[in-house]
């Protein structure tokens, strides 16, 4: 097997158990997003775009969809020959077998596969962000400073800092100090969780988190202080564009609105930097001579015989005639029947809203309502 500079461990096991209805049968990486994406398409590009052609998944929670979802990774272009996607879920040994017990733990889990590609440099990814990042870039950051693990940061709002993990660094950008969830942020560095690490040091690392009984082996609890402890050269490598967690109802829904914003903050179209997915399959959408669509996103296979507006439908939604769906999000399969109406509303995959039923709110002061896969709205809710 060809010997590889740098090498992806991207974490895709969570359940993203705030994103409620929305994960209650896939993991949260797995969740559509912007019509014809789905979570994961983001971090799997960004591996495609930087070059970086072995990507380990690690899967856990319901992870049928994303495994079938991901393939061979000829979507991405990660199907190569010396390399590609490899699914890593859990297994059992010969003592026994058990769930990652945390970020840490998981890639503990597969250090085999890691060694088998022997790599200099491993970097650590979450599955569940929405940013375009070029790798190389942190990777030639961690050459220059000779550093033994880089850390990707950005500055948020102070008044925000006390929800990420906290670093300070001197002039130089060498990491002093790491607070996760600090009460009083001392900086406005904030951690991605995006992590750089020469494969030797991860190892030693890891090896001796898995013995230490009270670790809670989490990267951003144990690993890094313990390294910092350690005297290690930690660096953190400042990244300026867009960057979001979509792991609350309302960050995913203000989020995939401002997908329509006539100027995104994050836009889809970057020719540049592509966001690849692995669903082109579908016909084009279709739009009836009683159907209007204004300021949508409208992927492909979906059909509309009503009135949308600034909304968005995932591939193969329904729209029927005489039905109104404003401010919402129709994840892959939800069907809006003749005459109901939709508002300040998420369906998840296969949702139905019945003829004449009512779903949401325009009150901008009412909580998003949401309703998960397969569900049926019968009535106003």
């Amino acid at each position: 097997m060809k010997k590889k500079e740098c090498i992806a461990m991207l974490l895709a096991g969570g359940q993203g158990s705030r994103l409620g209805a929305l994960t209650k049968n896939i993991a949260k990486p797995a969740v559509s997003f912007g019509g014809k994406y789905r979570i994961i398409d983001f971090s799997l590009s960004n591996c495609a775009n930087s070059q970086i052609g072995t990507v380990g998944v690690l899967t856990q929670y319901r992870p049928f969809r994303l495994n079938s979802y991901i393939g061979t990774g000829a979507a991405w272009d990660l199907d190569e020959r010396d390399g590609g996607v490899f699914i890593l879920p859990p297994y059992a040994t010969q003592s026994g077998g058990e769930w990652y017990k945390g970020t840490a733990d998981a890639v503990f889990q597969n250090l085999d596969f890691i060694d088998a590609h022997a790599p200099e440099y491993v970097l650590i990814l979450s599955g569940d962000h929405l940013y375009r990042m070029d790798y190389r870039k942190m990777l030639k950051s961690h050459l220059d400073n000779n550093a033994e693990l880089t850390v990707s940061v950005m500055r948020v709002p102070w008044e925000e800092a006390s929800r990420f993990g906290i670093i300070t660094a001197d002039a130089d950008g060498r990491i002093a100090k790491f607070t996760e969830k600090p009460r009083k942020p001392d900086s406005d560095l904030a951690s991605m969780g995006i992590y750089i690490f020469s494969r030797d040091v991860l190892k030693k690392a890891l090896v001796e988190d898995s013995r230490d009984p009270k670790s809670e082996h989490d990267f951003g609890k144990d690993i890094i202080p313990k390294l910092l402890a350690g005297g290690h050269r930690l660096y953190c490598y400042e990244f300026s564009g867009f960057w979001k967690d979509v792991g609350t109802i309302p960050s995913y829904h203000e989020t995939s609105m401002g997908l329509l914003d006539p100027k995104p903050e994050f836009d889809l179209y970057s020719p540049e930097f592509p966001v690849m997915s692995n669903a082109n399959i579908q016909p084009p959408h279709y739009i009836g001579p009683s159907g209007s669509a204004n300021n949508c996103m409208i992927a492909n296979g979906c059909r509309v015989f009503g009135s949308v507006r600034h909304s968005i439908l995932s591939l193969d939604s329904y729209v029927g005639e005489g039905a109104e769906v404003t401010d919402s999000i129709l994840l892959p399969g939800a069907k809006v029947k003749r005459g109901a109406r939709v508002t300040r509303a998420i369906l998840g995959e296969g949702a139905v809203v019945a003829e004449n039923a009512s779903l949401g709110s325009p009150d901008p002061n009412t909580e998003i309502a949401v309703v998960g896969d397969e569900f049926v709205v019968d009535r106003e809710v």
